[in-house]
Formats: structure tokens, sequence, C-alpha cells
């Protein structure tokens, strides 16, 4: 089921009023069963997946705090095979075979099997294993409850395209949950609507630029015509992934739980280490807190340091796709990682604007526009001619029009707008005819500018 259907926008009320009128005891089956059934709306037969790791990672929990410190480390081994073996099969057993038909010079796609990406399994299982990792380490207590944990894993939500969740924030609102204030009803409803625009009337206005030029990248070629395709997708990314994150987030917080913050603004960023501080917030302390720090983090001197660095980075570029291409992006983000923390930039912290903030930022974008080509490119020899066209004297053809660059510029201001003055904070808790008048005008620039006919996957629909 996709946020961005008729059906979930009958789903989603239907769930809400159900939460509210049944008794309390009963709510962790009724989201439970609504979990399960949102995930089997996509493929019925993938709950089993779903199930399975459950189990698995629920007995490794208590295993773990109920044994010795050997059997200790064979519990977390267990779990994270587990996890890590599911992850692997689907999402890289046709990558890992294409690659070893190239070395060993067999005929291509000899080990070739038609393998279905489930469900949000990258995200799920990284939520999994925090978990284990964290009762592993003392920083989380097993839960005893299989239906609590089994809610944790498939709460709809997050299911799909996160944000990744940790246990002990979850369970801060599941075992205290607390009817949530006007307030938080206010901006729960505020951000699914904006989720819905930034994902409707904006990644998809972009994707109807970007898709198709990806598909063939030498039929256009020229300088305009590449630089105007990776804008777009870029901007696609952005309003397509943020747009799912407030829908899950809004949703949450109807129902009472606090999810975490997982974009701020990050073509705003001043450099790449802000970058990941403000694009996909959830998955970078993740990849620090539990791949970083593990591989030893910023112990053992500056060479050690920066080859951590780059391992995080390109694992987290091959977490996003079973390609070259995306360890080639993590890389490059790696480097440049490293790149500033040679030049001191990690420190340092904008507490203002100043005169070449303006700059910093415009370079940043830059930089990850660049690298936006290998994220979205299907391969490296793709890749490669658009970076190629991007910096070729043939001048093509600029692809955006004037009326979606006006899109652009608006979405520039208010998020300018937002960095210095938190409107949208101060909407979400304003007045009722206040909000009911900017709720209205945002459903007409949903109305007017919505790409309808046909639901556009979101990107991260089957990472």
């Amino acid at each position: 089921m996709l946020f961005n259907t008729a059906q979930f926008l009958l789903f989603l009320p239907l769930i809400l009023a159900l939460h509210y009128v049944v008794p309390k005891p009963w709510r962790r089956w009724l989201l439970l069963a609504a979990s399960y059934y949102f995930y089997m709306c996509w493929n019925a037969k993938f709950i089993s997946l779903l199930i399975v790791l459950t189990l698995i990672d629920y007995f490794a929990a208590l295993w773990i705090s109920r044994t010795s410190p050997s059997n200790r480390k064979l519990a977390l081994f267990a779990s994270l095979a587990a996890n890590l073996g599911f992850l692997g099969f689907f999402k890289y057993y046709n990558f890992l075979g294409d690659t070893l038909c190239q070395m060993l010079r067999l005929p291509e796609r000899s080990f070739f099997l038609e393998i279905i990406l489930p469900m949000g399994i990258s995200f799920h299982t990284f939520q999994s294993m925090s978990y284990v990792i964290d009762v592993y380490r003392g920083q989380q207590k097993p839960i005893r409850s299989l239906v609590d944990y089994a809610l944790f894993i498939s709460f709809f939500p997050q299911l799909v395209a996160g944000p990744i969740v940790r246990a002990r924030e979850f369970f801060a609102d599941f075992y205290d949950w607390h009817p949530p204030s006007a307030g938080d009803v206010q901006r729960g409803i505020l951000m699914v609507i904006l989720g819905l625009v930034k994902k409707m009337a904006l990644a998809d206005q972009f994707a109807l630029i970007a898709d198709p030029y990806f598909r063939n990248v030498n039929a256009d070629p020229g300088y305009l015509t590449a630089w105007s395709a990776t804008f777009a997708f870029a901007m696609q990314i952005f309003f397509d992934f943020s747009g799912y994150t407030d829908i899950a987030i809004g949703s949450a917080k109807l129902l009472g739980f606090h999810f975490p913050e997982n974009f701020r603004r990050p073509y705003l960023a001043s450099s790449i280490t802000d970058f990941w501080r403000r694009w996909h917030m959830s998955l970078s302390r993740w990849l620090r807190d539990y791949l970083y720090i593990s591989l030893g983090g910023n112990r053992g001197g500056q060479l050690r340091t920066y080859r951590n660095l780059l391992l995080t980075m390109l694992l987290g570029g091959l977490w996003h796709g079973a390609s070259w291409n995306f360890v080639i992006w993590g890389g490059f983000h790696g480097a440049l990682l490293g790149a500033e923390r040679i030049g001191g930039v990690h420190r340092k912290e904008d507490s203002g604007w100043t005169l070449l903030y303006p700059f910093r930022a415009l370079l940043t974008f830059l930089l990850v526009l660049l690298s936006w080509v290998f994220f979205r490119a299907a391969t490296f020899g793709d890749a490669a001619s658009v970076l190629g066209q991007m910096f070729s004297p043939l001048e093509g053809t600029f692809l955006l029009n004037n009326w979606q660059l006006g899109l652009v510029a608006l979405s520039c201001l208010l998020a300018v707008l937002e960095e210095k003055l938190a409107w949208f904070e101060r909407l979400s808790r304003a007045p009722m005819w206040a909000f009911a008048s900017a709720l209205s005008l945002i459903l007409l620039f949903l109305e007017l500018f919505a790409v309808t006919g046909v639901a556009i996957p979101f990107v991260y629909f089957q990472f």
C-alpha cells in the first residue's frame, strides 16, 4: 500500500478511528493487524519473511539477556547473520553473481535468479539489528512481549522507508502512551498533507523529467540536458523521500507516537558534513552508532579515522542498492567527508549565516548534484555518459519549464524562512482559523499541481 493512493487515505482514518475507540489493551493487536495488512497489500507471501525475522531477533535478544558472555556473542552473531543473510540474498545475490561472471569471464547472467526484493527490507532489518545490538551492549532491555516487539518491527508508518526508529524511542511512547495534544494533532495533519504535496505536486512533477532522461541518457545529449535532468532528479528524490517521511511522522503523531526528524533542509547545507547532518538523519546516526563506531570511529589515529569514515560511507552506499554506482556514490561522499575532516570543517557549527554561506551552500549542492548522477544512472556507463555531457561543449535542451523553476524558487524561499523563522512550527500551533486557512491553500496547491492518473511509487519503495 502506497501513501499516495486512495487506499491509504481510507486506511489511515479508519485505523485512527478504531485506535481511539477500542479498549487500550486491544490497541497493540489492532496496530499489529493493521501493519501486517498494510504490508500484505503489496505482496502477501512476504509476510512470512517479516515474521521469521521478527521471531529470530525476538528470541535472540532474550537469549542474550539470559545466557553467558560467550553465548551472548553467539546469539548476536545468529541474529546478524539471519538479517544480513536475508538482506544479502534478496538484494545482492544477482549483483554478486554478475560481478563473479565478469571476473571469471563467464556468460552474462549465468547465476541470475528472478528475485523480488521484499518491500522495506533494508529498513526493517536495520531497525531490528539495532535493537539486538542495543540489548547486547546493555543499552536496551529485551522486550518480553512478542506482540509488542512484532509491532515495533512492522509499525506501518515507518515500515517501508523509515525513519529508522530505535527501540527505546518507540517503546517510550508505547509503554507510556498519552493521547496526542491538540498541537500534535494539528502538526500531524499538516505533515501528512505537506508530505502528499511534496510527493504528488513536486517529486512526481520532476520525475516526469528525470525518469525519461535516465532511461536513455544518450537520446538528447548536451550539457543543458544533463544538468537540468540531474537537477530534476535532485528535486525528485528530496521531495519524494522527505514527503514519505513527513507522512510517516505525521501518521505516527496522530496515533500518539513521536518519530525522530529525518530531514532538515539538506540542500541548505554549508558542507558535505552538514549535508549528512540534515539528510536521512536516522540512517546517518545508525551508520555512526553501529558501523563507524564499531569499526573504531576516530580512535587509533587520523589514518584509521579516515579509513573508518570511508568504509562506513562505502557500505552505506551499498546499502542503498546492489550496484557499483551506489558504491561509488558512497565512496565519493566518504572522500569528501574525509577531506572536510582534514580541513577541520566537521568541527564548524554555523550559528548564523555569513556572506560566504550562500557560496558554500551552492558548492555543497553542486557536489551533491554530481553524486546523484551515480545514484540515479542505471549503469556505470550511463553515469560516465551523463558526466561527460555535463562538461561537453554541446548545448542540448534545457528540460525545466519556468513554472517548475518557480516551484523550486518557492520551495527554496520556504526552506530559508523555516531555517530562520520556523514558520512550520508556528503554523502547526496557530489558531484554528489560521491553521484551517493555510490548510485550504495547501490543498488547493495539491489540487492544481498534483500528478494524477497514475501513482508513481516512492523512490525508496523497494529499498
